[in-house]
Formats: C-alpha cells, sequence, structure tokens
C-alpha cells in the first residue's frame, strides 16, 4: 500500500509548481507507485483476483493518461517515460 508520505514526496517531485495534483504527468507517476506496491502484494498472494482485476484498472488508466500526454505534450511524455523507466 502506498503511504501518503510517499505519495506526497512523489507529487512534489513531479508537480510543474507547488500543489499540483491534477497534471498527467503527477497522475502518472502516483498510479505508477500503486502498480508497484499491487504487484508485490500479487506475488506473494497470487489467487487474490480482486486485487488483479484492480491493477489492471489502474494499467489501463495509465495507458490512456501516457496516451494523453503523448498526443499532447511529447516533451514532458519523453521525461516521465525515462524517469519512471516505463519503456526502452
Amino acid at each position: 500500500m502506498i503511504t501518503k508520505e510517499n505519495k506526497s514526496e512523489t507529487m512534489k517531485k513531479f508537480a510543474k509548481q507547488p500543489g499540483d495534483t491534477g497534471s498527467p504527468q503527477v497522475q502518472v507517476a502516483v498510479i505508477t507507485e500503486r502498480i508497484k506496491s499491487i504487484s508485490g502484494h500479487l506475488k506473494s498472494h497470487k489467487k487474490d483476483y480482486s486485487t488483479q482485476i484492480g491493477l489492471l484498472k489502474l494499467v489501463g488508466q495509465r495507458r490512456r493518461l501516457l496516451a494523453y500526454l503523448k498526443k499532447e505534450d511529447l516533451a514532458a511524455y519523453g521525461s516521465i517515460i525515462k524517469q519512471l523507466a516505463l519503456r526502452k
């Protein structure tokens, strides 16, 4: 589970300005942290299917946000991909 401190630290790292919580970069970063946390949970609880469905929904949401960011701001898309090490 992502802690409040971890989430706020991630938001500060990817925010465009102080207090920025809604930009696509911040949303992708927070969702990525949640995905990492849930993936760790699923490694030890392989038959937790409800969590697996939630993970797939988060992955789809992140994919849609990245597609939007790629369409709107290619430079920001490239930087967020490199910082989060999502694609090669």
